[in-house]
């Protein structure tokens, strides 16, 4: 669906950062919070499973699934899966589109490269968006490219 976004090979990522794969425990790694505050992804939420969404404010699919997120995020109280988006963009953007469509979950900031959050939690294209549901114990259990649709979270995170 978003192969054409794809680039034919993804530069390799820096020398000590690694590529997740599907069932690898994450190597710990630092974001930005959105109010300046570090988040230690995956040791933030450890106990809990988490679902993480890569995303930019200039990602047309990453909008449109945004109040699917925030939905599902809302629906989860304390002791459900926790959501976090992480924006690969520049904070000013980010703020900027919160103001116009808000979300409840938390908003972490990194850097797009090749060694950004999306690269570390296994998708070294870059493409976007990307989400990844991770255990309690920080191990990637599932992936996709491509936004959700209303309701389409709850089944694959049940499967």
């Amino acid at each position: 669906m978003y192969a054409d976004t794809l680039s034919a090979t993804a530069p390799a990522p820096p020398e000590g950062v690694s590529v997740a794969k599907r069932g690898d425990v994450i190597a710990p790694f630092e974001v930005a919070g959105l109010d300046g505050d570090a988040i230690r992804v995956p040791t933030a939420h450890a106990g809990q499973r988490v679902l993480v969404n890569i995303w930019a404010s200039w990602c047309g699919p990453c909008i449109e699934e945004m109040p699917e997120l925030d939905r599902f995020a809302g629906e989860q109280g304390a002791n459900g899966v926790q959501v976090l988006g992480i924006a690969l963009d520049d904070a000013a953007a980010v703020r900027d589109f919160l103001q116009r469509i808000p979300v409840d979950y938390a908003i972490a900031l990194d850097a797009p490269g090749p060694a950004d959050a999306g690269v570390r939690l296994g998708n070294p294209r870059g493409v976007l968006p990307y989400t990844v549901l991770l255990s309690p114990d920080g191990r990637l259990l599932k992936q996709r490219i491509g936004p959700f649709a209303h309701g389409e979270i709850d089944g694959w995170v049940a499967d």
